[in-house]
C-alpha cells in the first residue's frame, strides 16, 4: 500500500493511491491506525478514491469517486480541505483536467457530488463548489433549527448557529477575539460534537469578527482540534453572511491561514484555497495486518 499525504492549511489527509492485490481493505481499525500521529504517518483522515459506477441511465454518475474517513474510522459526508486535496491528487498524479466532478459516498451510496476546479499540476489554488448553506433542522440535521441561538453548554450560554452543507455543522460566535484564546472552547467542542442536539454529531466552529472578517478555531467531528477546515470555512462564512455580518466574499482565517469563500444569493457556497504536497508513505505490513485497538 502507498499512501501520499497533502496538506490544507495545515488539515492533512492521507490518499489511498495504491494498494497490493494482497493488502487488507481499508476499514475503521486501519484508518485509526494510519492517523495515529505517534504510531502511524498521522492525518486528519484518509481519502480511499473508488471506482466510478453507472447510474439508472447506463450513464457514469460522476469523473471520479471517493470515501472520506475520519482519523476515528467513522466516515464523512463531505470535507472541503480533503476534496480540495483529493482534486489536487487527481490532477497531479492522475493526469485529471482542469474541471471535473467527484461523487462522495460513505457506504455504497452516493451522499453527495462536487464540481472541482484545479489549476497546472503542482501550481495554483484549488475550487471547490461545496453545494448549498441550509439552515433548515432536518438539513442539518439538528433537533431544532438554530440561529444566534442561546443554548447552555458546560453552564455557560452560547450563541449557536446549525448549518448543513452537506455535513452538519453547529457555528458559535464569540463577542471577542480574545475569547478564541482565553475561553475554554476546545471543552465546548467536545461536548457539542456530542450534543443530544446534533443526532449524527457535529462539526464545531468558535468565531469571533473584526474588521477582517471572521476568525475561527475549529473542532472537527471525529478528529478533535484541527489547524483548519475547508468545509468548517464555509459553514462559518455562510452564518456570518445569513446574520448580515458580512458581505459575498469571505476570507475565513484560522491557525493554520485562510480559505477563500464566496457565496450568492441562495447561499451556494464556493471554496478556494491552497494544498500543498507533503510526500509519500508505505505503511509496514504489520501495521495494516494488526492495527492497534482505538486511536
Amino acid at each position: 500500500m502507498r499512501l501520499r499525504k497533502y496538506h490544507g492549511l495545515g488539515n492533512d489527509y492521507l490518499v489511498l493511491e495504491t494498494a497490493a492485490p494482497l493488502d487488507p481493505p481499508l476499514d475503521a481499525a486501519r484508518v485509526r491506525a494510519l492517523c495515529d500521529r505517534h504510531r502511524g504517518p498521522g492525518a486528519d483522515g484518509v481519502l480511499e478514491p473508488l471506482p466510478i459506477r453507472r447510474g439508472e441511465d447506463g450513464r457514469f454518475t460522476s469523473q471520479y469517486a471517493v470515501r472520506i474517513w475520519n482519523p476515528d474510522g467513522s466516515r464523512a459526508e463531505k470535507s472541503g480541505n480533503g476534496l480540495r486535496i483529493l482534486a489536487r491528487w487527481l490532477r497531479d498524479q492522475r493526469a485529471a483536467p482542469p474541471e471535473f466532478s467527484v461523487e462522495i459516498r460513505t457506504f455504497e451510496q452516493a451522499v453527495g457530488r462536487v464540481r472541482c476546479r484545479v489549476g497546472p499540476p503542482g501550481q495554483g489554488e484549488v475550487e471547490v463548489e461545496m453545494g448549498q448553506a441550509r439552515f433548515e433542522a432536518e438539513a442539518v440535521p439538528c433537533a431544532r433549527a438554530l440561529l444566534d441561538s442561546p443554548v447552555e453548554i458546560e453552564g455557560v450560554e452560547l450563541r449557536l448557529s446549525a448549518v448543513g452543507l452537506g455535513n452538519p455543522h453547529c457555528v458559535v460566535m464569540l463577542d471577542s477575539a480574545q475569547q478564541l484564546d482565553t475561553s475554554p472552547w476546545r471543552a465546548w467542542g467536545a461536548a457539542l460534537e456530542h450534543h443530544p442536539l446534533f443526532p449524527n454529531r457535529t462539526n464545531v466552529q468558535f468565531v469571533a469578527l473584526d474588521a477582517q472578517g471572521p476568525q475561527a478555531r475549529i473542532w472537527e467531528r471525529g478528529a478533535g482540534e484541527t489547524q483548519a477546515s475547508g468545509s468548517s470555512a464555509c459553514a462559518v462564512a455562510a452564518v456570518c453572511r445569513r446574520l448580515g455580518r458580512v458581505g459575498e466574499q469571505v476570507e475565513v482565517r484560522m491557525p493554520g491561514g485562510a480559505l477563500q469563500v464566496s457565496l450568492d444569493a441562495e447561499l451556494n457556497v464556493l471554496l478556494r484555497g491552497p494544498v500543498e504536497e507533503v510526500g509519500t508513505f508505505e505503511p509496514a505490513a504489520a501495521l495494516l495486518r494488526n492495527p492497534a485497538p482505538g486511536r
